[in-house]
């Protein structure tokens, strides 16, 4: 299919058909290329958990507020972010930059572009990510109203800001797997009404994490669609300056 046909063919599904099974392997092809989806800084803070077992779904499925689309899954993707992985995949960001750097031919462009990738993901990604109660983030916040007065600089720095930045970016990989899923004319339900705690606890995740999406896979059935589709009209939505 065409890009427009995939994206005519993807809705949210509320209810999958329980005769019509799909295939794991297509599913984590998919989620493989969902990793293609670009995330802020390229930190990719973020961990898919794919749910096959049937056990495992009928627990998420309360957790989802035994919503028909969770109820029906023929399987569940988990998207969950993992700010407390910030260290780490800073360092892996600054080693892949590092070795990227080798094969520019100037030295001193070479050196120029490595003390950046350095200061960048060795000191800002860690102080920009870090979070203590809400403390860091109003030392941010404060050092951000200060320097801002004299240039420009981003000042949705505090804790729920950076936040917001993870699940914006993780937003990014999981629409990119629905595409994706649609594409081999598999069907998802992205939902929202969830126990994240919950969900958290069924699949022994970190405290450090947070619950992005929950999306329900399978086949849509006769009634898994409900209603044609809405959107505002597009002039409402766009502006061209």
């Amino acid at each position: 299919m065409k890009l427009r046909e995939v994206l005519e063919f993807r809705r949210a599904v509320r209810n999958f058909d329980s005769a019509k099974s799909i295939d794991p392997e297509v599913v984590k092809e998919c989620l493989k290329e969902a990793q293609l989806a670009p995330t802020s800084s390229n930190m990719q803070l973020w961990e898919a958990y794919h749910i096959t077992d049937k056990a495992v779904l009928e627990k998420l499925a309360k957790a989802c507020l035994s919503q028909s689309a969770a109820t029906t899954a023929q399987q569940m993707v988990i998207f969950v972010t993992r700010q407390d992985l910030h260290q780490k995949r800073a360092k892996t960001v600054l080693e892949v930059a590092k070795q990227g750097i080798q094969y520019i031919p100037d030295a001193q462009q070479r050196e120029q572009i490595l003390k950046i990738n350095q200061w960048y993901y060795g000191q800002y990604m860690p102080f920009v990510y870090r979070r203590f109660f809400g403390l860091f983030g109003l030392f941010r916040k404060i050092m951000s109203f200060v320097v801002g007065f004299f240039r420009p600089m981003a000042k949705q720095v505090s804790e729920s800001d950076m936040r917001v930045v993870v699940h914006k970016s993780y937003g990014l990989v999981a629409q990119t797997f629905m595409i994706a899923m649609a594409e081999k004319q598999y069907d998802t339900c992205p939902m929202e009404g969830f126990d994240g705690g919950q969900i958290k606890k069924i699949l022994n995740l970190p405290s450090g994490s947070d619950i992005n999406m929950v999306v329900a896979c399978g086949i849509r059935s006769e009634k898994g669609v409900w209603g044609n589709r809405f959107r505002v009209p597009f002039e409402e939505q766009y502006h061209r300056i």
